[in-house]
Parts: structure tokens; C-alpha cells; sequence
């Protein structure tokens, strides 16, 4: 049986938790700042988790991590 390849794009942008659960980070945090207020930036650095239901495709993609 060969090896799966880890989608490089994916690898990046997912992180496994010891619970199992993915987080990921948040968007629309990149740029146009300025018309953004200072409270939704600050909750835009928290993590976030995918949901269940995404679960199963995002573990396909990261199957070593």
C-alpha cells in the first residue's frame, strides 16, 4: 500500500490538537484594517476550530499530522 501524499496547502494552514479536534486560524485578517474595529481584530487572532462535518475531509488532506 503506498504512502498518502499530505496536501502541502492544507499542512499549512491546519493544526491537529491532542483532543483531535483542527484548529485553524481566522479570516479576513490580512488587510483593509483600518474600517475594522479594534474588538473584532483582538477575537480575530483566537483560534478557531473546523467543524465535525469538515472534519473527515481536512484528515484526509493531513493524514501524518
Amino acid at each position: 500500500m503506498p504512502k498518502i501524499k499530505t496536501h502541502r496547502g492544507a499542512a499549512k494552514r491546519f493544526d491537529l490538537t491532542k483532543s483531535g479536534k483542527i484548529k485553524r486560524g481566522k479570516a479576513y485578517k490580512s488587510h483593509i484594517l483600518t474600517k475594522k474595529s479594534t474588538k473584532r481584530k483582538r477575537g480575530l487572532r483566537q483560534a478557531g476550530f473546523i467543524a465535525e462535518c469538515e472534519a473527515p475531509k481536512i484528515r484526509e488532506l493531513i493524514p501524518y499530522k
